[in-house]
C-alpha cells in the first residue's frame, strides 16, 4: 500500500493509542493553550487524574509556562512517554488515518481526519507560496518553549488543525455516510464538559487511495485558478492552518535542523519530517468563525484616530469617523463591508463611532487596521492592546480600564482561503474558532524518532 503522497504532502502515520486498560476520559486532555488565564481549570483536571496514564503527563498546559519548575515538567512529559511506550501504555497499532465524529454542547457532529502532514510543503513566512501555509503570522519569539518540548521527544501528539477547502465534500464526507466500512475504536464522553468523541480506523488501501485522489483534485493547478480567479504566479495552496499553527512550525523548525544531519535517502522518510494533524473541512456547517476584537489602553484616542487617517491616506485610502450617541443609534447606521468600503465600530471616552475607510487596500476590515496598529504600537510603546473575543466581555474590559475599543465584523468562511491566496497569511487574532471546551483533545500519539 503507498503510504506518501508526496505531491499532495500526505503521509500515512503509524498510530500510537493507549491500550484497552486505560481509562480514555482520564487520558484525554483539552490542547494546551486552553484556559491560560484559568488556573482552576487546570488544577480541575490534575486533581481528576491523578497518577493515573495521561496526556496530562505528556503535554505543558500553556498556563505554566515560565514557571519555576518549567524545565523540570518539560523533563518529565519526555520521561514520562517513554515510559508509556515500555510499559505497553501506549501500543503501536497500526499505519492508517483516523476519522472522528465530536459533538459537543454547540455542535451536533463535527467531522474530521488524523493525517500527517510533510513539513517540506511547509512555509509559515508571510509570503509563502508553498501548499501548506500559516493562515496567521507566525510570531517566531513563541517557537522556543515548544521547541523545547518536542525536541528530542519520542512521540507527538496532536492539537493542530488544518482547514481544507471542499465545497463539494469528497475528502472526509464521503467516510461518514460509509461507517458501517470501518472498525470504531472508541466511544466515548471527554472530561470537563468535552463533549463526546468517536474514532474509527481509516487504513484499508481503497480508502486512503480514494481521498489522497480527492485531495489531488483540490490540489489541481487549473482547477484552484479557476476557484480563485488567480494567475499562473500565486502558488497553489491545499492545507491552511486554522488553529495552532505555531505547534506546526515548531515541528518545522525541529526538522530543519534535523535534516541537516541526514543523508539524502534518510531525509524521504524520516519521521520528523512530518507532523499529525486534524484536517476539518471548512464547509462543515459545524465550523464557525467568531471574530476577535481590539482594546487599548494608555492610549490618546484623538492622536490614534488622527495618526489612523494619516495612515490611510498615505497609501490612497481614506478613513471617515462618524459618532453616534448611543449603541442602538450606531447600530442602526451600521452596513455590510463591500469591496470599496469597510466598516467597524468603536467606543472611546468620547462615545461610540464606526470607521469607515474607503478604498481598503486589503481584503478584511481587521487586517487594514491591524497593519496600522502594528506600526503605531511600535511608536507609542505606552499603548498596550489585548485581543478579546466576546463583544459583551470587550465592553466589560473597556468599561474598567477606559480608552478606546475596536469591534469587527465575522470573518465570512468563503472569504478564509480566498483571502490567503490574495493578500497571503491573516495578521495575528483574526478569527476565532469554537469555545474552549470545543477545543482539540489529545488521544493519538507518533513516533517522531527513529
Amino acid at each position: 500500500m503507498k503510504t506518501f503522497f508526496e505531491n499532495i504532502g500526505i503521509k500515512v502515520p503509524e498510530i500510537y493509542l493507549p491500550n484497552s486498560n486505560v481509562d480514555l476520559k482520564k487520558w484525554s486532555v483539552v490542547a494546551c493553550d486552553q484556559y491560560t488565564s484559568q488556573p482552576d481549570y487546570w488544577a480541575e483536571v490534575e486533581n481528576y487524574v491523578g497518577s493515573n496514564p495521561s496526556t496530562l503527563h505528556i503535554i505543558l498546559p500553556e498556563i505554566y509556562l515560565e514557571w519555576a519548575d518549567e524545565k523540570q515538567r518539560i523533563e518529565n512529559i519526555k520521561s514520562n512517554i517513554v515510559k508509556y511506550v515500555n510499559e505497553g501504555v501506549l501500543e503501536n497499532k497500526w499505519a492508517g488515518f483516523v476519522y472522528l465524529d465530536r459533538q459537543t454542547s454547540h455542535a451536533l457532529s463535527r467531522k474530521w481526519l488524523i493525517v500527517a502532514l510533510d513539513l517540506e510543503k511547509y512555509d509559515y513566512s508571510k509570503w509563502s507560496q508553498t501548499l501548506i501555509r500559516a493562515s496567521e503570522w507566525t510570531i517566531v519569539d513563541r517557537l522556543p518553549p515548544r521547541i523545547k518540548i518536542r525536541d528530542g521527544a519520542l512521540m507527538e501528539s496532536p492539537h493542530i488543525l488544518v482547514l481544507i477547502d471542499d465545497p463539494q465534500k469528497t475528502v472526509i464526507e464521503p467516510i461518514s455516510h460509509n461507517l458501517d466500512k470501518y472498525k470504531k475504536l472508541y466511544d466515548f464522553e471527554l472530561m470537563m464538559e468535552g463533549g463526546h468523541i468517536k474514532w474509527y480506523q481509516v487504513s484499508d488501501e481503497e480508502s486512503i487511495n480514494s481521498i489522497a485522489s480527492a485531495l489531488e483534485k483540490l490540489a489541481d493547478k487549473e482547477w484552484f485558478k479557476d476557484k480563485y480567479w488567480v494567475g499562473d504566479d500565486l502558488g497553489v495552496l491545499l492545507f491552511a492552518m486554522g488553529d495552532w499553527n505555531h505547534s506546526f512550525a515548531t515541528a518545522k523548525a525541529i526538522w530543519e535542523e534535523k535534516k541537516k544531519t541526514l543523508s539524502e535517502e534518510e531525509k524521504l522518510d524520516h519521521p520528523a519530517r512530518f507532523a499529525i494533524v486534524e484536517i476539518n473541512n471548512i464547509h462543515d456547517a459545524w465550523i464557525n468563525f467568531e471574530p476577535i476584537h481590539r482594546v487599548l489602553f494608555n492610549v490618546d484616542t484623538k492622536d490614534i484616530l488622527d495618526q489612523m487617517a494619516k495612515h490611510f491616506s498615505s497609501i490612497g485610502s481614506e478613513l471617515a469617523i462618524q459618532r453616534y450617541s448611543n449603541k442602538e443609534e450606531l447600530k442602526e447606521e451600521l452596513q455590510e463591508s463591500t469591496d470599496d468600503i469597510h466598516y467597524c465600530r468603536g467606543m472611546d471616552e468620547d462615545g461610540y463611532f464606526i470607521l469607515w475607510i474607503k478604498n481598503p487596500k486589503l481584503n478584511l476590515e481587521v487586517w487594514n487596521v491591524q497593519e496600522f496598529l502594528d506600526k503605531y504600537l511600535l511608536e507609542n510603546k505606552d499603548v498596550k492592546i489585548d485581543y478579546v473575543h466576546w463583544e459583551e466581555v470587550t465592553e466589560q474590559l473597556w468599561r474598567k480600564r477606559r480608552n478606546m475599543w475596536l469591534l469587527f465584523p465575522i470573518m465570512h468562511k468563503s472569504d478564509f482561503f480566498k483571502t490567503i491566496v490574495v493578500d497571503w497569511a491573516l495578521p495575528r487574532k483574526t478569527f476565532s474558532m469554537w469555545e474552549a471546551e470545543e477545543k482539540r483533545f489529545y488521544l493519538e500519539c507518533r513516533k517522531i524518532v527513529k
